[in-house]
């Protein structure tokens, strides 16, 4: 920075300046030469003019202090900065001599403080604005009006105008108050904009102590005010209303309150300060532009944004004074065109209107885009919901905060926080002002230890990536995200630590949408093409499933989809493994027939959970041995590279539902598989070809497959009674001897009372029986019972038993592989396993609440299930079915 008295001006090229870019100044010289020896006078001289002139001659004095400061702001002599501070200066020399004139006229003893407001408070005033201003006063509150009501006569007619409206209550409030009586209107009345008009207040002249303490006084409410409800939304709305006072057709023009504006840079950054300044006092500056400095040494904003954003303010204010230079006219509107245009490129140093326009185009573009990015971000949300205790302690406090916050081990939570803080790196800066809300998210989390542990992993894993700490900052939701995630899933934390680039999903909710099968099938195959060692092409493929994964189970404990988006997104994951799998497993063998996969259970009916295994049917059109051969050998290489040990959730392909079960051909020829089922399958065969469909294969040979199996699961009539007995038996079994030993039949999510098993066998006793009807011809188990109901074989109180029951139990499923990492089907009886289950499903800590819904709702599926598959209790269609 330069300032104005480290140059020697020249005299003649300071009046060429001066002449060439404003036609107020050249006229006041044409009507007052004997002031042209203003334009290189030093600073002190004009003052003293200044202090004194009367009345009478304050705005000539006035204006030969413009002459000196336009003069060295025209021929370089001082920056945007060094001008501002000047006219800063000026404006408070001016109020001083107000303030004498004043007191000259109303003579008396009462203290006084003039308080600098906007950008005179700021210190970074324009040529022509209105000097924002309010009084502070002890003593005689009667003759200090006075005393302040003629200051703005005096002032404003022959300066800038002097403003009071910021004062308390606006212009219908006193316009002097005592410390007291502004500190109790700030703490009772005072709306989200004055706390940031506030931001910009300093002591200007006057009783300069009063000034002091009364600024003293205000300091806390400024920095407490983020702590109140809604202030982020506050101020978001009234930028909106401020763009919406511009009439429409003048935004485009507008430069200081339209869009990509002056305002929409200050409203930014005022915001960033309020919400962060609680805990850093380094925050707590005036000027915009020193704002942006310490935000960014603070690392609150990255360094291109604020360096963006430092860039495009200080060519919107040149622009802004060059405007008001040329009239000295209050405005912040770009001319169209003509002349006018054609002066303000002109003073700007452009050779072209269009270039001046290209250049305002761009850094307006720059202006609203880190606008929308900064105020908007959801990590300010989240700061605010963060006390403002909680950003400024001791460690021994952290410690005790960390234990009331629900941390187990707040030894260990230290040592974490000071891993991520320690040195003076840009990586520890930026942590320090994340740390905050991570820890804060983390503590509403059901394993905050556990999370923060994860926390500290990636980020030693990614610390020095350029990328991870700006996505944390500014990439949306991302680190409120993130820190939710890693405190309610170890399979999430587990997933995200073998592929931390996939952190990018936290910010845009669009890559958090679960992949179409068709893409990640395509991808699966252009990954593995490139290797061609089966083993590295499988491991391509896992690697995309890796990344899918996570993205599912973070869109999932988002809430982004709900739980029959997830079991189709891992269905649709799993048949493009498949996919990929088959071809890698037929590389380099000669004789292999069209093969087809048949995914059957929860794969078949597009019901996948995190935990659930991949039971499959292989199945080939080959005629001769060496086909045979070829078709298993294919699918033994399958096997083993899916299965191979890896520190992913493992895809286990269970061929058990293969015909002839565990005893039969691992890939039975088609010609046999319709052998099969045309004499030996049984009932429970054919029900569990209700949940079957090709996933992946030959296209043919899924289509004639199809038709089979329609075929043999969908038979004109429904079931003999005969049938219906034997289903009824079958269950019987199902219900008493597959039932882990020890588990609570209230309480296993597969296999107890109203679980997943209660419910798709009823649905599927509805497809066996009403399987000609169209409607009824779909793998999955909501969308049956859905046209069960339709079709009037399902009354609509069942219907919503049995729905209810099987997405929330499906919830509870998936949740409890979430959390722990593991698939689990039994819920926890007690104790931390259980609150923390609770808590992810939305029932706090409220455990009892949680196994009280639980049980609820299984009952009353348990109960219509046993009407619907036993009947005898007149329900429809089955009263008239007996006990069996």
């Amino acid at each position: 920075m330069t300032s104005e008295s480290e140059h020697v001006i020249d005299a003649d090229e300071a009046r060429l300046a001066v002449v060439a870019a404003s036609n107020a100044l050249a006229d006041f010289l044409r009507a007052h030469p004997e002031s042209e020896p203003a334009l290189t006078e030093d600073e002190d001289a004009g003052f003293a003019r200044l202090r004194a002139a009367g009345p009478f001659r304050l705005n000539t004095a006035w204006k030969e202090n413009l002459l000196r400061i336009a003069a060295a702001d025209l021929t370089g002599a001082t920056d945007l900065k060094a001008t501002s501070d000047a006219l800063s200066r000026l404006a408070d020399a001016v109020l001083s001599r107000g303030l004498e004139l004043a007191r000259e006229e109303h003579p008396g003893d009462a203290r006084l403080a003039v308080i600098a407001m906007g950008k005179t408070g700021a210190e970074e005033l324009n040529y022509v604005s209105d000097v924002d201003v309010v009084f502070v006063a002890e003593g005689d509150l009667a003759l200090a009006t006075r005393q302040a009501a003629h200051l703005i006569q005096v002032v404003g007619p022959a300066t800038w105008p002097v403003d009071a409206g910021l004062r308390p209550e606006g212009r219908s409030g006193a316009l002097v108050r005592t410390i007291e009586s502004y500190t109790a209107y700030l703490k009772d009345w005072a709306r989200t904009w004055e706390f940031q008009a506030l931001l910009k207040a300093r002591p200007a002249v006057g009783d300069l102590e009063l000034g002091l303490e009364w600024l003293a006084a205000v300091q806390p409410f400024i920095w407490g005010a983020a702590d109140r409800p809604g202030v982020v939304a506050d101020i978001r709305d009234m930028r909106r209303k401020v763009v919406d006072s511009v009439p429409a057709a003048e935004r485009r023009y507008e430069i200081k309150l339209g869009p990509g504006g002056l305002r929409d840079i200050e409203f930014a950054v005022q915001l960033l300060q309020l919400v962060h300044g609680r805990g850093d006092p380094a925050l707590r500056v005036r000027s915009t532009l020193e704002a942006l400095d310490v935000l960014v040494a603070g690392g609150y904003l990255a360094r291109r944004d604020g360096e963006d954003l430092a860039d495009t303010y200080v060519f919107l204010r040149t622009v802004e004074h060059r405007l008001q230079l040329q009239r000295l006219l209050r405005t912040h509107r770009v001319p169209e065109s003509g002349e006018p245009l054609h002066h303000l490129a002109r003073t700007l140093g452009y050779t072209t209107d269009e270039g001046f326009l290209a250049a305002w185009r761009a850094h307006a573009t720059t202006a609203r885009r880190l606008h929308e990015k900064l105020l908007y971000k959801p990590l300010l949300d989240a700061v605010t919901r963060v006390p403002t205790a909680e950003l400024r302690m001791s460690e021994a406090q952290a410690a005790g905060r960390l234990a009331v916050l629900g941390f187990n081990d707040p030894a260990s939570a230290l040592t974490h926080i000071k891993k991520l803080t320690a040195g003076v790196s840009r990586t520890a800066t930026v942590q320090k002002a994340l740390l905050p809300v991570v820890l804060h998210e983390l503590a509403d989390s059901p394993e905050p230890d556990r999370g923060l542990l994860a926390y500290r992993q990636v980020s030693d894993k990614l610390g020095t990536t350029p990328w991870y700490l700006r996505l944390l900052r500014d990439g949306g939701p991302a680190a409120v995200r993130l820190a939710r995630l890693l405190g309610t899933s170890r399979y999430f934390a587990s997933l995200l630590l073998h592929v931390p680039q996939s952190l990018r999903y936290l910010s845009d909710n669009a890559d958090l949408t679960p992949r179409p099968r068709e893409e990640l099938a395509a991808g699966m195959r252009q990954a593995a093409a490139r290797h061609s060692d089966p083993t590295a092409a499988v491991g391509a493929v896992r690697s995309i499933r890796r990344r899918e994964l996570i993205r599912i189970a973070a869109a999932d404990l988002l809430g982004l989809i709900d739980d029959q988006e997830v079991g189709l997104a891992l269905s649709d994951l799993t048949d493009a493994v498949l996919e990929a799998a088959l071809e890698i497993g037929s590389r380099g063998l000669d004789d292999v027939p069209p093969m087809l996969v048949v995914g059957m259970g929860r794969l078949g009916g597009r019901e996948t959970g995190y935990g659930s295994d991949a039971d499959v049917v292989f199945v080939h059109d080959g005629a001769d041995d060496a086909q045979r051969k070829a078709a298993a050998k294919v699918v033994g290489t399958v096997r083993t590279l899916l299965g191979a040990p890896t520190a992913d959730p493992p895809l286990d392909l269970d061929l058990d539902l293969r015909p002839e079960g565990k005893g039969g051909a691992i890939a039975p020829s088609f010609a046999a598989y319709r052998r099969y089922y045309a004499d030996r399958a049984r009932l429970w065969e054919r029900q569990a070809l209700l949940r079957a469909r090709p996933v992946a294969g030959d296209e043919a040979l899924a289509a004639v497959w199809t038709e089979f199996a329609d075929g043999v699961r969908y038979r004109p009539g429904g079931l003999t009674e005969a049938e219906r007995v034997e289903f009824r038996r079958v269950k019987a079994r199902v219900d008493s001897e597959r039932l882990p030993r020890g588990a609570d039949p209230n309480g296993h999510t597969k296999l107890g009372r109203g679980g997943l098993v209660d419910i798709e066998w009823t649905a599927q006793l509805l497809q066996l029986e009403h399987g000609d009807e169209p409607a009824m011809r779909t793998t999955r188990t909501v969308p049956a019972l859905e046209a069960a109901a339709a079709a009037g074989h399902l009354n609509a109180a069942d219907l919503l038993s049995l729905r209810e029951a099987w997405l929330f139990v499906s919830r509870v499923r998936n949740d409890m592989t979430l959390a722990r990492g593991v698939p689990r089907d039994d819920l926890p009886r007690s104790g931390p396993e259980l609150a923390a289950l609770a808590q992810t499903l939305g029932f706090g800590e409220d455990t009892e609440r949680f196994l009280n819904e639980y049980r609820r709702l299984t009952r009353r599926a348990h109960e219509a299930a046993q009407r619907i598959v036993l009947g005898g209790l007149d329900s429809e269609p089955w009263r008239n079915w007996g006990s069996g």
